[in-house]
């Protein structure tokens, strides 16, 4: 890694006031570069007197870069002039303060530091930076997709958010490293390999946030979203996938959600934070969370129809134009999986094992359920109707911790990618080694399972020890819930950082030294 040397220029032309209160400094960073292709990072700090309520930042390429994805921002570019403006949640920027951006991108003859930066017309002065030999990544990765309080509590450990508001390589023969792009995932017989068939095991982290605070008001990420934040979570180790939980009301722009946390808006930090995941090697897994639907039966989250808990089963009527959606932006970028719904419970609701499973895979009138059901078979065709290849993981029945009748119930996926979904903590039913022997293992041996969450309430660190190590030896990964810093740290839930630089709980320095020993 390269770092830019920070300039601070007052523009010559600009009258005394206006230069007492405008100010910029810019920190350009280039993280990654190889033959043809290249990642940078920027700070944008506001040294200026007056606070930003959005900003517009305009530099000149020195070479012949082009930009091909962005986070953070916004872009344009015209030849070698690039614009990037704000985003909804970062345009507001206090004195003294910051934001952070970046982009990936290809270059022919020059990879050359940019030049002339400026901010809403305030010059910030030439930044002067070296970066790293085309040597250091050795081949070319695909590109990313182009980017053109309360907090409810459910059953699961998954929904059990702080109830007041507050890669290298992977263990597998890949030699996909977290500094270069993310691998491009497709499933061949029980594993998931990447473009070059090199087996991938995902280990990571889960980021709770997207999935409450847009509905709640609050915004959209629950903490920081940048490179800074990213760089805490490869600090511990081998993180090379992180898991989003969405919602699909905010997604969809539904009318009670606040426009200013919904629509295009929610789209486009999504679209944002899965760039910026993929540039740092990291598969971004997509999660919808929560649905609509009124459901006041066994194991109820909330009696709300708006998607403010965990529901047993995603509804129709949003589920289907969720994923269709998601789908369509995130087509032709195999570094990102969806995880089609977080945690089904619909044998809770239907009242028996067999109709709970003919609901997960089929959907439409569900006994005990009051809304139309979008089942399994239905969102695999949703995507697939879309021209995504993208692999699709699916959960199994009692919030993900029952598969024994998954590969029973597996839907028709006329591209094969297809995963189970597997979650594990230690107050679940299978919670014992005899039973991921029983339950887990047969289902590993047909087909690939991401355990995409699993972790203890306990503070401490024995379950997911005993866990990881049988997983392990089954050669499959593991993300560990969750990735945030909630009011009570461990003691409110399986939290594993107690501030965003990385400082673990009692549980997270469990999981940090689970993926340091990798």
């Amino acid at each position: 890694m390269a770092l830019a040397a920070a300039s601070t220029l007052a523009p010559a032309l600009l009258s005394t006031a206006a230069a007492a209160t405008a100010g910029c400094s810019v920190t350009y960073t280039t993280s990654s570069q190889w033959a043809g292709g290249f990642v940078a990072n920027l700070t944008l700090t506001n040294t200026g007197t007056t606070a930003l309520t959005s900003w517009s930042l305009t530099f000149t390429f020195a070479g012949d870069q082009k930009i091909t994805s962005e986070w953070n921002a916004g872009v344009t570019q015209s030849g070698e002039a690039v614009t990037a403006t704000s985003l909804s949640y970062n345009g507001a920027i206090a004195s003294g303060g910051n934001t952070t951006l970046g982009f990936q991108g290809t270059w022919t003859n020059s990879d050359a530091v940019p030049t002339s930066f400026a901010v809403n017309g305030v010059s910030c002065g030439a930044v002067a930076s070296t970066t790293p030999s085309a040597s250091a990544t050795s081949a070319s990765p695909s590109p990313s997709a182009s980017a053109s309080a309360s907090k409810s509590a459910s059953p699961s450990a998954s929904a059990s958010a702080s109830a007041s508001k507050s890669a290298s390589p992977s263990a597998s023969p890949t030699g996909t490293t977290s500094s270069g792009a993310a691998p491009q995932l497709h499933v061949s017989g029980n594993k998931l390999v990447d473009a070059s068939g090199n087996t991938v095991l995902l280990h990571g982290v889960d980021r709770s946030g997207t999935e409450y605070e847009c509905v709640q008001g609050y915004g959209i990420f629950d903490g920081p979203s940048d490179q800074a934040s990213i760089t805490a979570m490869k600090s511990w180790g081998p993180v090379n996938a992180v898991r989003v939980p969405l919602n699909e009301a905010c997604w969809n722009g539904e009318s009670y959600v606040n426009s200013a946390y919904a629509g295009s808006n929610y789209i486009s930090a999504i679209q944002s934070y899965v760039n910026l995941l993929n540039a740092n090697g990291i598969v971004a897994i997509l999660d919808l969370h929560w649905t609509d639907g009124t459901y006041t039966g066994n194991s109820s989250g909330c009696s709300s129809a708006q998607a403010t808990c965990q529901k047993p089963m995603p509804d129709a009527a949003e589920a289907i134009p969720f994923w269709t959606s998601v789908a369509n932006t995130f087509k032709g970028n195999n570094a990102v999986v969806f995880d089609l719904f977080n945690e089904p419970y619909a044998s809770r609701a239907t009242g028996d094992t067999t109709s709970g499973w003919q609901c997960w895979l089929n959907g439409g009138t569900c006994n005990g359920i009051s809304y139309q059901v979008a089942g399994m078979q239905s969102m695999v065709n949703a995507v697939r109707s879309t021209g995504a290849s993208n692999v699709l993981m699916l959960g199994g029945e009692e919030y993900s911790n029952d598969l024994t009748d998954w590969l029973q119930y597996e839907p028709t996926d006329p591209d094969g990618n297809l995963v189970a979904s597997w979650h594990s903590y230690n107050f679940n039913t299978c919670s014992s080694s005899s039973c991921w022997t029983s339950e887990v293992a047969p289902v590993i041996a047909k087909v690939p399972v991401i355990p995409g969450e699993i972790g203890e309430n306990d503070c401490g660190g024995s379950y997911i020890d005993s866990l990881t190590s049988w997983l392990e030896s089954e050669n499959t990964g593991f993300l560990a819930w969750t990735w945030d810093d909630w009011s009570g740290g461990c003691s409110s839930g399986p939290t594993l950082i107690s501030d965003y630089t990385g400082t673990p709980t009692g549980y997270g320095a469990a999981f940090k030294a689970i993926l340091g020993a990798l």
